[in-house]
């Protein structure tokens, strides 16, 4: 795993602040409050597999709360599932509030406010987390929300089965080809949603996937985790997915959009996004346009403002004047 974020390597004065813009960006923005800035500790690690990622996390007590606002300004449309390793949490969720200790798990939605604590008098805490975009998860939105903030087993069963993948994860990552951590990434949602059916005792909720459904699933993470090049696009798509074109077209035809439209709305999201993100305001609009595929600022200006319903830079005011 890289190292993302270690406090010691930073000025006492300065950790408190790079704790929060390096969760924002590793994770998702929250408002944090530290009961002692100053002696603030935290790390991060974390893995990108395919359309997943994992985080290991280590830091002192704090609060950090996700509010409508902040998921109005930018939002991933990500769960988030964690393996508490050490230490104890506490979380709000959904209006379900829980105190999680070691070996237990818990799922967030990064579309609904939290608040999450540690509490001052507590040993540092540390988790795993596994974050991935909520529409890989084959299971009725309506049902998940029963399971937010919701202490669940890691120590029997799928619960087991999958702390375990995770924990195992950093040991062999570096012997994995490119292709190994694709694959792990499938896998590990694939876990997840194994743990979450479990917990809904619902067979119904677990739908069979089709070789098709699969398929549309891999190609739209192929295009999540290649939008920044320049020609991506149907040909290339259908070669690295090796198919034709025609059966391409017709698998996006059949979800209701176009391959293009795909990558052109994806990319839109991608630049809504950063443009609200605080963190990102020194990236000039072309420079955020060109890292997500839009080289040409007459035609990203165009392009967001058929989306959007305005011009990028009055968007970017607006959620700053929001900010202040």
């Amino acid at each position: 795993m890289e190292v993302v974020f270690d406090s010691a390597a930073l000025p006492v004065r300065d950790r408190a602040e790079g704790w929060v813009q390096t969760t924002a960006l590793a994770l998702v923005t929250t408002k944090l409050k530290f009961p002692n800035p100053g002696g603030f500790r935290g790390r991060l690690r974390a893995m990108t597999l395919g359309p997943a990622q994992v985080s290991e996390m280590a830091y002192a007590p704090l609060l950090s709360q996700r509010t409508p606002l902040l998921i109005r300004r930018s939002d991933p449309e990500q769960y988030q599932l964690a393996l508490i390793r050490r230490g104890h949490q506490g979380l709000e969720q959904n209006r379900t509030r829980a105190l999680l200790g070691p070996g237990e798990l818990v799922l967030y939605d990064s579309s609904r406010p939290f608040d999450a604590l540690v509490d001052t008098g507590q040993a540092d805490s540390e988790s795993v987390v596994l974050q991935f975009p909520k529409r890989l998860l084959p299971l009725p939105e309506r049902k998940i929300t029963r399971l937010l903030a919701v202490p669940l087993p890691g120590t029997e069963g799928v619960g087991r089965l999958f702390a375990r993948f995770m924990t195992s994860l950093a040991d062999e990552h570096l012997r994995c080809t490119p292709r190994d951590v694709l694959r792990m990434g499938h896998t590990a949602v694939d876990l997840a949603t194994a743990v979450l059916a479990h917990h809904l005792d619902d067979e119904s909720t677990l739908p069979v996937r089709s070789p098709q459904q699969l398929l549309f699933l891999r190609i739209t993470s192929f295009i999540d985790q290649h939008l920044p090049a320049p020609d991506l696009g149907p040909a290339t798509i259908a070669s690295a997915h090796r198919i034709s074109l025609r059966y391409l077209h017709r698998i996006f035809q059949q979800h209701g959009t176009s391959v293009s439209a795909y990558i052109k709305d994806r990319r839109l999201d991608r630049c809504r996004r950063d443009l609200a993100d605080p963190h990102l305001h020194h990236l000039s609009i072309q420079a955020i346009a060109a890292r997500w595929g839009f080289p040409r600022p007459a035609d990203f200006s165009r392009a967001f403002r058929a989306a959007v319903g305005m011009p990028p830079s009055h968007y970017r005011a607006l959620g700053h004047r929001r900010k202040t």
